[in-house]
């Protein structure tokens, strides 16, 4: 049986996030936890690695991915340094740093040194957040060191309701120009182009044999209206839930084992297209 494996969990103390984004997560809770409040509840579970690995234990998770962050106009920041450590020790929190280029003047040497001496297994990307297209010429050294390391890259792709959002930079057809100069990096278009781009997300997908969609964030009762061919691409859909700002990995994960679809599709989604592309055993 695959795993079950979560590719999008973010981790953090409440100070690192900027004040919209617990107004935004506040309305995504239930009665019970907004009563605790949003800034309560992810401090009692994404600021500490064992509440974390026990809320993955209760909702049937093996394997998640943890994302670092450096969006200091948007959402926040939580550290590469923080993300390492949180993870360090963990067999199934796998750390994807992050690099700002704005902030960053030779990504590519600062991503191999995140992944050959701290250990970071792929990077994720925020262009709506930091402001940047994926095809700009800034982030080929990164690429490039990415897909000799053999490391994923993640990219934030469509809508963002986070003040200071751009959504220009979120449109997947940017990532084309990526896929064909970089044809061994494995890329994964996160939140599969939402709201504006699904079509383009899943042509890209189909189209490149190294470009996979992920669905965190997207409503798990409407993909099979989003993606009406979502059996087509089950070799390249990937299960990512957005946690905490999408609080219910359980929930997410039952609506979609009730969707009218193959059982060996729902065991790529879930967990074996992931592993392909971490290269787990």
């Amino acid at each position: 049986m695959s795993p079950v494996i979560d590719f999008h969990v973010h981790v953090g103390r409440s100070e690192m996030w900027k004040p919209w984004v617990f107004e935004w997560a506040a309305n995504n809770l239930n009665e019970q936890d907004r009563i605790l409040g949003p800034e309560q509840y992810l401090n009692s579970i994404a600021a500490s690695k064992e509440t974390l690995e026990k809320h993955l234990d209760e909702c049937g998770v093996d394997y998640a991915v943890v994302l670092a962050e450096s969006s200091p106009i948007t959402t926040g920041i939580t550290p590469n340094d923080y993300v390492r450590d949180f993870c360090r020790g963990s067999r199934r929190l796998i750390p994807f740093c992050n690099i700002n280029p704005h902030l960053e003047t030779r990504p590519g040497l600062e991503l191999e040194r995140l992944v050959t001496q701290d250990g970071f297994r792929g990077i994720k990307i925020y262009p709506t957040y930091q402001h940047f297209f994926p095809n700009d010429a800034r982030m080929y050294p990164m690429y490039a060191v990415a897909q000799s390391l053999g490391i994923p890259l993640m990219v934030h792709t469509g809508s963002s309701v986070f003040r200071g959002a751009k959504l220009k930079f979120g449109d997947p057809l940017t990532l084309d120009d990526v896929a064909v100069d970089f044809p061994n990096l494995k890329i994964v278009m996160a939140h599969s182009g939402r709201g504006f781009w699904y079509d383009r997300a899943f042509f890209l997908s189909r189209l490149h044999e190294n470009v996979y969609m992920e669905i965190a964030g997207l409503p798990p009762h409407k993909l099979l209206e989003y993606f009406p061919e979502f059996e087509r691409n089950a070799d390249k859909i990937i299960f990512g839930s957005d946690w905490p700002g999408m609080p219910y990995i359980k929930r997410n994960l039952e609506v979609i084992r009730g969707l009218v679809l193959k059982q060996n599709t729902l065991d790529k989604v879930l967990g074996a297209n992931a592993a392909r592309v971490l290269g787990l055993s």
